[in-house]
């Protein structure tokens, strides 16, 4: 009885999973238009990169992202070339010279945060390893110091991606909030870039916020973020020792030395003159669909897996440094 129960409701079932799949592929096919609509905008320069990344964030919560395996390999290869792309528009003596001032700032503002870091993480009895890459990641560069240090701690992947969210939730903020308070305090652009290259944790919201507020800002705040970058390797070993993990293998950022090739070609040769404007323009476009990508991360899942604690030692972490360094900039500078 049954199995002709079956085989009578078996054609309404094999309907029922068509449409079911066929309305699948439609949206799969909608998400995909309205990605490539976006990214064309971008292409176009019609909408800025703070809008690029908020539109990324509805996006992804109301449509989804259909290219969510790809969006993390897209991020790094797209802020990498943007950035190696920018050193074809800065002047290297310019970039010494606000590397030089930005030094002491740099040393201080590292090890501070991340010893405050690690003590916030106790006293809110943060998971030891999530803490610790939320501290390097507020402290460094944000979303690549955790990606260099998460294989130096040995962290799993709820740790690191718990790590990663909360960096990735405030640096949306940043994009918004940092140009508002510099008006607000009426930041030089030297003093903006300065203060955005410390107490921003991501590269591409310091180079986001700094070109909004305008192409000095710009300069220095790339510089400054990726002279700071490079103490990924010297935190990654200490970290090493910390964890007692002698065998971990340190990743070297590489393309902050492309950076400087860039930056030096366009200091002194002439001819790179001819297509660096060029360059600057398409790497500031790249930036505006990182942002966009970056966005299309966060949807409403993202934020419940953070979870309470890590998002408010993230929280106060990012007001110690931005604080602190703001401070710092305004009445010792």
């Amino acid at each position: 009885m049954e199995l002709c129960r079956v085989i009578i409701n078996y054609p309404i079932l094999k309907t029922k999973q068509q449409s079911a799949s066929q309305l699948f592929e439609i949206n799969h096919y909608l998400q995909q238009i309205i990605f490539a609509a976006i990214v064309l905008l971008c292409l176009f320069s019609i909408i800025s990169p703070p809008v690029a990344l908020l539109l990324g964030v509805i996006i992804v919560n109301v449509f989804g992202n259909p290219f969510i395996e790809f969006n993390h390999k897209a991020i790094t290869f797209l802020l990498q070339f943007s950035v190696v792309g920018l050193g074809f528009g800065m002047n290297a003596s310019s970039a010494l010279s606000a590397g030089k001032e930005g030094f002491v700032l740099t040393v201080f503002s590292i090890f501070s945060t991340i010893i405050f870091g690690l003590l916030l993480g106790k006293w809110l009895k943060t998971e030891k390893k999530t803490s610790h890459l939320i501290s390097c990641g507020t402290a460094i560069c944000g979303g690549s110091a955790i990606a260099a240090i998460s294989p130096v701690i040995k962290s799993n992947e709820n740790q690191t991606s718990i790590a990663l969210g909360v960096i990735f939730i405030l640096n949306s903020i940043a994009l918004f909030v940092f140009p508002f308070i510099g008006h607000q305090f009426d930041l030089s652009q030297k003093d903006f870039g300065l203060w955005c290259a410390i107490a921003i944790h991501d590269t591409s919201s310091v180079v986001g916020a700094a070109n909004k507020y305008g192409a000095e800002a710009l300069q220095i705040a790339t510089t400054v973020k990726l002279a700071r970058a490079l103490w990924i390797i010297p935190i990654s070993l200490l970290t090493a020792v910390i964890f007692k993990n002698k065998n971990s293998k340190i990743k070297v950022p590489y393309f902050i030395g492309l950076f400087v090739l860039a930056m030096l070609l366009n200091s002194y040769v002439p001819q790179i003159s001819v297509i660096a404007p060029g360059i600057v323009t398409l790497a500031k476009i790249g930036l505006t669909i990182t942002l966009f990508l970056i966005g299309a991360t966060l949807n409403i899942n993202t934020l419940k897996s953070v979870g309470v604690k890590p998002l408010l030692q993230g929280i106060f972490l990012w007001i110690f440094i931005a604080g602190l360094s703001l401070t710092a900039i305004i009445y010792l500078s």
